[in-house]
This record gives structure tokens, C-alpha cells and sequence, in this order.
């Protein structure tokens, strides 16, 4: 083992000890065989020297497709996985279809609580199918954006649940807190709720009964607890009670709730309206960030940026002026700003901060 100098570092020797930045983030791991580009990387975050061993040049080649930083190279699906992608696309747009028509009947007929049950148990059998940074309904109209939204938020919300480490049991409830948190949107006037232009302040006002309403809606609907109806009366409200309906705080605001207002926000940014286009999901994870202080939970919010950006280093993403790069180091302290490389430049979007990263290129 060697200490060398940055400067006088070569491609192909490996690494015998971890590399890390100044803010203790893990830069380049252990027994990586060095590329051209790792030497780049060293000398952007002004690392003066790294522990290798002997030259590995002969293996450099063997190597080169596993040396990504932090990721393996991205392999092509298998038929299998390709075959998987497409259920989970049909499972989904039958639980679309089947939450537009709860929402069309609720008002006239009970709500058909095992038949929505039983379709997004079939959805979630494909759930490792699901991206939340990447997924894309294939065919959208504006008018559905409430049934894939609702859809999207279950998801969503099923896999917060998980990551936070909530009990199995409580998941499913998650999930039908997520798809059913707008349902009071169903006795909303549709020229409100469908306006393509601000609404006034006596719109919102209205629009704002949906969560009450929705609450009423579920009183009675049998296999769902009573945090899924809370989540439906609760999901706007806020942890400083600024939120609406009850202006509730902190514990006061039920864990489902809190889950499906940071599901709900994230794709209702997200998600294509008829009043703007859909947002970048690195910039409304930074929005959904700045928001956990005093508004979502802090504590939802960061596992839930966490998880979505932990496994992007190697990604192909379209920054906003239309390059195209690849992630090669996120920061975990500012995860939505890493480092992409574009045409053999390193650019750091904490410094750049007229760049942020528009959409992943699947």
C-alpha cells in the first residue's frame, strides 16, 4: 500500500481505502480501480492524497464497467423484467380506471372498497417495478390528472410506509390513505375543480370542504381504519397549523396524513396540469425540502429525498439547457445538487445553480 499524491496519480491503479470528502460523504470506495474521469473527481473536491496498492492496469479493462461511482454500469432489462414493466403499466391503468369509477359512483352507490382493495393488491405484486423519480403514466389526459394522482400518492405513500419503518400492517392502510386522500374532490363543482386559470379566493375556499367532505365520504366505508379516513381530513394540514381544516400541529396531524401530504405534494408537482406543465423532480424534491421547516414532516421528508436519491450516481440525466450528462457524486447533505459530468466536464450544480437537473433520461 502507497500513499500518493493526487497530482501524481495514474488510471488503473486501485484504491485501498475509502475516499471522502471534506463533509465526511463517500467520494470514490475501496478497491476501485481508478479511471481517467476519478482523477478529475480528486482534484474538484481537492483531495491531496489516496492510499493505492499495486497497478491494476491489467484489470482496468475487466473493471471499467463496475467502476461507476457509487453504482454499477445500468444493464439492458431482461425479458423478464421488460415483461414485468409492462404488467405493472396495465395493473396500473386498471387501478386508474377503477379509482375514476369510485369517484363517478361514491355519490350515488357505496364505495366499492374490496374491489378497489383487490386491484391494488394485483399493482402491488409489481411494486419493485415502481420508480417514484422515473415512472411516467403512459397515457395521461388532463381531466384524470385526480385518478392518477391519487393512484401515484398510493404508491408512493405504500413505499414511504416501508422506508420509515412503520409496521406491515399499517401498509395497506397507507396505500388506501394515498388512493383515497381526494375523494372528497367527488362533490366538488367541476368547473372549480377543473379550471384552467387561478382560482379566486372563494374557489379555494370551496375546493378547501373536499377534505372534510372526504372524511364524511368514509365514515362508514368498511376494511379501512381510521387513519385512512384521517389522512383524507388531514393531508393539508401542516406541522407549524397553518394548514387547513383544523389548523392542527406537530402530533396532532396523524402519520398517514403526514405520509400522503409529502406523496401528494411531490406528485401533484410532478404530475402534468392543466394550468402548467409538470416540474422537474430534482427541483420539487428541493421545494418539498425547504417546505419540511414548519410545513411537512421533517422527518418524512428527509428519509423520503433520501431514498429517492441514493441510487443516482451513474444515472443519465437532461439538465434544463437540454445537455445531457451522467451523475457521478451526490452530496448526501444536498442530494438534488450532484455532480454531472457532460461531455467529459464536471459541473457542480451547488455552484451552478442556474442548472438543475430536468428530468432522468431513461
Amino acid at each position: 500500500m502507497t500513499t500518493v499524491p493526487v497530482s501524481e496519480l495514474k488510471a488503473g491503479l486501485r484504491l485501498q481505502s475509502d475516499v471522502f470528502t471534506e463533509m465526511g460523504s463517500l467520494l470514490l470506495p475501496k478497491g476501485r480501480i481508478l479511471l481517467p474521469r476519478d482523477l478529475e473527481i480528486l482534484q474538484a473536491f481537492l483531495i491531496q492524497q489516496v492510499e493505492v496498492g499495486p497497478d491494476g492496469s491489467a484489470k482496468a479493462g475487466e473493471d471499467h464497467a463496475t467502476a461507476r461511482v457509487g453504482a454499477p454500469e445500468a444493464q439492458s432489462p431482461s425479458l423478464e423484467e421488460r415483461d414485468e414493466s409492462v404488467l405493472f403499466q396495465e395493473e396500473y391503468d386498471k387501478m386508474v380506471m377503477l379509482v375514476k369509477n369510485a369517484f363517478q359512483s361514491v355519490l350515488v352507490s357505496n364505495l366499492s372498497i374490496y374491489e378497489l382493495r383487490g386491484q391494488l393488491e394485483a399493482l402491488l405484486v409489481y411494486i419493485q417495478r415502481y420508480n417514484v423519480m422515473t415512472f411516467t403514466p403512459r397515457a395521461m389526459i388532463e381531466v384524470d390528472y385526480i385518478f392518477h394522482n391519487a393512484v401515484l400518492t398510493s404508491l408512493t405513500s405504500y413505499s414511504i410506509a416501508q422506508w420509515i419503518g412503520l409496521p406491515q400492517k399499517d401498509w395497506m392502510q397507507v396505500a388506501f390513505a394515498g388512493l383515497l386522500h381526494d375523494i372528497g374532490n367527488a362533490k366538488m363543482d367541476p368547473a372549480i375543480l377543473y379550471k384552467p386559470s387561478k382560482l379566486t379566493w372563494e374557489e379555494q375556499e370551496e375546493i378547501r370542504q373536499h377534505t372534510s367532505l372526504g372524511y364524511q365520504l368514509l365514515k362508514n366505508v368498511k376494511a379501512i381504519n381510521e387513519g385512512v379516513r384521517l389522512a383524507a381530513l388531514q393531508h393539508h394540514e401542516k406541522v407549524d397549523g397553518t394548514g387547513y381544516p383544523l389548523r392542527l400541529k406537530g402530533e396532532q396531524i396523524h402519520i398517514y396524513a403526514k405520509i400522503v401530504g409529502v406523496a401528494d405534494v411531490f406528485h401533484a408537482m410532478t404530475l402534468e396540469k392543466t394550468y402548467r406543465p409538470a416540474q422537474s423532480p430534482y427541483l420539487v424534491l428541493e421545494q418539498i425540502k425547504s417546505e419540511s421547516f414548519g410545513e411537512l414532516d421533517p422527518g418524512v421528508v428527509q428519509v423520503f429525498i433520501q431514498k429517492l436519491t441514493q441510487f443516482n450516481n451513474g444515472t443519465k440525466v437532461r439538465l434544463n439547457d437540454n445537455r445531457t450528462g451522467e451523475i457521478i457524486f451526490a452530496d448526501r447533505d444536498h442530494p438534488t445538487r450532484p455532480l454531472v459530468q457532460v461531455d467529459g466536464e464536471i459541473i457542480n450544480l451547488m455552484v451552478q445553480r442556474e442548472l438543475y437537473i430536468e428530468c432522468i433520461v431513461t
